[in-house]
C-alpha cells in the first residue's frame, strides 16, 4: 500500500550551539523556535538526538525502521543518507571544512559531509566565505590559522542574493556570512572542523574549540568547482522546473509558479519537498497544505502528487539513471 507524504516537524539547534543564530526562522517561517539564537531548523534529520518527527512525534529514525525500503527506496543503501536544514545566520558562522567519507570513517566512524546551499533571503551586500584564494599553500594556511585573524586575508568572499546555489564538496573551506537565510542539503553527518571563529567569545570569555590539524588534513586549496548552470526540465502541468544541482550524493530541483504539476513517486528513492512559499499537495482524494518553510518527506513507495505553489525545493538521493 502506498505511503502518504509525511509532514515533518523539525528539531532545532540553538543557544550556545549556534551563537551566530537569530530569530528569522520564527519571524519568517513562524517556527516554534526554543531560543532567540536559533540557528538551525533540522527539517529532515536522522542525526541521533536531533531527529525530526512526523505529526505523531515519531522520530525519523523509527519511521525508517518501521517502513524500510518502502520509505527509503530500492536504490538507497544503509541508513537515512541525507540531512535537510534551514539556517539563519544573524552573525557569521565559523570558517570550517568537512572531511570526505574515507577520512571521516577512519577518524570519526561517521560519514563525511558534502553539502549545498540555496540562498532564501540575504541582506544587501551579504557574503559567504567560499574557498581559499588562489596560490595559497597548505603551509601558509596553517600558519595563518595559528595566528587567528591572519586567516581572514586568505579567504575568498562571494556576494549572494536570493536564489543563488552553491555546491560545497568535502574539503571546501566555507562560512555563511551574516544576514543570510538559506536551505542546506547535505550528507547525514555532523562532522565539522573549524579553522577560525572570528575571535568570538561566549559570555564567560571562552572561544569555541578549533580543529586546525584535522582541517589542514582535509582542506582542498584554491577556489571551489564552478557550479553547473541551472537548466530547465520538462514539466507536466503549468509552471517551471529547474535542475539546480546533481552531485554523487544528492540532487536539488526548484519548482516555480506551479499549478497542478505532477510529481510522480520514485520507487528508487525518497524525496523531500520544501515550500519556500505556501503550497498544496494533492494525492488521491486528499491534500496536504505546506506553509512557507515546511517540508514533506515523500516516501519512495508513495503517492503521485499534484502540486500547486509559487516556489518549492525538491531534494533526493542521487541514483544512476539506469538504476
Amino acid at each position: 500500500m502506498p505511503l502518504a507524504p509525511i509532514l515533518m516537524h523539525p528539531a532545532f539547534r540553538y543557544g550556545a550551539a549556534t551563537p551566530w543564530g537569530g530569530s528569522l526562522l520564527r519571524d519568517v517561517y513562524h517556527k516554534d523556535t526554543p531560543d532567540a539564537r536559533t540557528g538551525e531548523s533540522l527539517e529532515v534529520s536522522a542525526i541521533p538526538g536531533l531527529n525530526s518527527t512526523d505529526a505523531e512525534g515519531t522520530p525519523l529514525g523509527r519511521l525508517v525502521e518501521r517502513y524500510g525500503k518502502a520509505l527509503l527506496g530500492t536504490e538507497v543503501k544503509g541508513d537515512f543518507p541525507l540531512l535537510l536544514k534551514l539556517i539563519d545566520a544573524k552573525q557569521p558562522l565559523s570558517v570550517q571544512v568537512h572531511p570526505d567519507d574515507a577520512y571521516a570513517q577512519k577518524h570519526e566512524n561517521k560519514l563525511g559531509k558534502t553539502e549545498a546551499w540555496v540562498i532564501l533571503e540575504a541582506q544587501p551586500g551579504a557574503k559567504l566565505v567560499y574557498g581559499i584564494r588562489q596560490g595559497v599553500s597548505r603551509e601558509q594556511l596553517g600558519n595563518a590559522a595559528e595566528q587567528g585573524r591572519q586567516l581572514e586575508d586568505l579567504l575568498r568572499h562571494v556576494e549572494v542574493k536570493p536564489g543563488d546555489v552553491f555546491f560545497i564538496p568535502a574539503g571546501t573551506v566555507h562560512a555563511i556570512g551574516e544576514g543570510i537565510l538559506l536551505y542546506e542539503i547535505q550528507q547525514s553527518s555532523d562532522v565539522t572542523y573549524r579553522f577560525y571563529d572570528w575571535e568570538r567569545r561566549d559570555e564567560h570569555g571562552n572561544k569555541r574549540a578549533l580543529h586546525t590539524r584535522q582541517a589542514l588534513d582535509v582542506v582542498s586549496l584554491g577556489e571551489p568547482p564552478v557550479p553547473q548552470p541551472v537548466r530547465a526540465c520538462p514539466l507536466q502541468g503549468e509552471g517551471r522546473l529547474e535542475m539546480l544541482l546533481e552531485t554523487p550524493f544528492f540532487i536539488i530541483s526548484r519548482y516555480l509558479n506551479c499549478r497542478d504539476v505532477l510529481i510522480p513517486a520514485d520507487r528508487r528513492r525518497f524525496a523531500m519537498l520544501t515550500a519556500v512559499q505556501p503550497a498544496t499537495l494533492h494525492y488521491l482524494d486528499r491534500s496536504l497544505e505546506l506553509a512557507a518553510g515546511q517540508t514533506a518527506l515523500l516516501p519512495a513507495n508513495g503517492e503521485d502528487l499534484r502540486v500547486t505553489g509559487e516556489q518549492l525545493l525538491y531534494s533526493a538521493p542521487y541514483v544512476k539513471e539506469n538504476a
